[in-house]
């Protein structure tokens, strides 16, 4: 679901070629080890890949949150980053997430910006993911790994450099039973090569794990990968954190033949098909340190029930449902929509004013609903004057990678709501309480005008003026 880019953000090469060979005896030597490479029982080229998959990276550093399995509030790397570009414009992006803190910062381990990790059973090539961790620690980020995709050779493809499969219906393909342990072994080996990677999550929105026969989730495949993996990493080292099953918590119209009986609001209705995938793994799951989900404040059908702002309430319920049956386990929100796609799959019918106002509405119901964590799904482009939704402009050149607005509040949110943070009720004037939304601490009031108007506002015995779909940070 969402902005999933699905190819690489390397473009899927190798970044590799043959330097000019020295003599004779140099090209006839390269020639063999190239055919022997691409021999049929070789497992595909190996070119341009390494055995030492789980040789320390570069240096690692100390982030912030290292030892808690909470880490607050930030964004994923997507297909495209500020790990490349002008030098110019991605370091002007590195300063802005330092000097809001440095931010939480998820990602994958294939796929939206990184290549395939192990073309070749036991053949590794992590060139693009160090250099978004290197991107990470420079910005002093908190990193977060997400253990997906997997590689061909692991479902039923090809082995070999060549023959990675980009395409949306590959990439989501799950690991064959029979290499869930070799899944596992590659992220023990991610997390030799990144000790300061503290958190992993198991798996994306259980892509791959669903069973036609009988119309429902996999869950117990999918449970059987995460406790293999997370064993793998614990061994490694027991400090690591790991958490899942990043579900999609899918609504659907409570008319629907899916929809849970009893758990529904003025949003719509859960998926009971996603209630029992949750059950099932929370009940045989090895162990978690922090539990994750996702979704959309609006249905499958994309209605946003009662309205764009009331369909927020859902995260709030969700949270609650979570959070009773982990028994407090810390609650992270891998990714959160409340702006529904068109047929591209972009999102850039509303306004940016709206699109901020309804995203912090979002994250405030999350908070209430006890999440300590979320990552926004950073839409980025390449290159462009445009870019909704987008945290800072495209890389591409050297003026670029200015913030946007959406930087402004997913770093102040963070800022101001760290985890551990403990939430203070505020008066509200009763003709305001339906056209506002508010969080607060003893220190700060976020207030949203849900209204596509002006209105006057009496909030924690203030009164002032805001605009339409207005954000507005108070002191107290």
């Amino acid at each position: 679901m969402g902005r999933h880019g699905w190819s690489s953000g390397a473009g899927g090469t190798l970044r590799w070629r043959l330097t000019a060979l020295l003599g004779v005896g140099m090209a006839a030597l390269a020639l063999i080890v190239t055919l022997i490479n691409t021999l049929p029982d070789s497992g595909g080229s190996t070119r341009g890949t390494s055995k030492n998959g789980a040789t320390v990276h570069g240096t690692p550093v100390t982030p912030k949150n290292r030892d808690d399995p909470a880490v607050g509030w930030g964004f994923t790397h997507t297909q495209y980053s500020a790990d490349e570009g002008s030098s110019a414009a991605t370091d002007r992006v590195e300063k802005l997430i330092s000097n809001a803190g440095g931010l939480p910062q998820d990602q994958a381990l294939m796929g939206w910006g990184a290549d395939n990790p192990e073309p070749v059973k036991g053949r590794y090539d992590f060139g693009a993911m160090d250099r978004r961790i290197d991107f990470i620690r420079r910005s002093g980020g908190t990193p977060v790994i997400t253990l997906c995709c997997s590689p061909d050779w692991m479902k039923g493809g090809r082995a070999g450099v060549d023959n990675t499969d980009w395409s949306r219906s590959a990439l989501e393909t799950a690991p064959l039973p029979e290499h869930y342990a070799d899944f596992a072994a590659l992220a023990a080996t991610v997390a030799q090569r990144y000790p300061d990677v503290r958190h992993f999550v198991v798996w994306n929105e259980f892509k791959g794990f669903w069973n036609d026969a009988e119309g429902r989730w996999d869950h117990e495949g999918y449970t059987k990968l995460y406790n293999l993996v997370y064993k793998a990493l614990k061994k490694v080292d027991k400090d690591i954190m790991v958490g899942g099953p990043y579900l999609v918590m899918d609504s659907v119209d409570p008319r629907d033949g899916d929809a849970s009986p009893t758990f529904k609001g003025s949003w719509g209705a859960m998926d009971r098909r996603v209630l029992d995938a949750f059950g099932y793994w929370n009940e045989h799951k090895a162990g978690a340190d922090f539990v994750v989900v996702d979704g959309s404040s609006y249905t499958n059908d994309e209605d946003m029930l009662p309205n764009e702002f009331g369909a927020t309430d859902k995260f709030t319920a969700v949270g609650r449902w979570v959070r009773q049956r982990t028994h407090g386990l810390p609650l992270w929100w891998a990714e959160y929509y409340v702006e529904p796609a068109d047929g591209n799959d972009e999102r850039k019918g509303w306004s940016e004013t709206r699109r901020v106002a309804v995203q912090a509405a979002g994250m405030i119901a999350m908070a209430k609903g006890g999440a300590s964590s979320g990552f926004y799904w950073n839409p980025e482009d390449e290159k462009g004057d445009g870019c909704a939704g987008c945290l800072w402009t495209p890389t591409d050149s050297g003026s670029r990678g200015a913030k946007l607005p959406m930087f402004d509040l997913v770093s102040r949110f963070g800022q101001e709501f760290p985890p551990g943070t403990a939430y203070r009720t505020v008066s509200v004037a009763p003709d305001d309480v339906p056209n506002v939304r508010v969080l607060a601490t003893d220190r700060t009031v976020l207030v949203v005008n849900t209204l596509g108007r002006s209105i006057s506002a009496k909030i924690d015995g203030k009164r002032f003026d805001m605009a339409a779909y207005e954000v507005r940070w108070l002191g107290r």
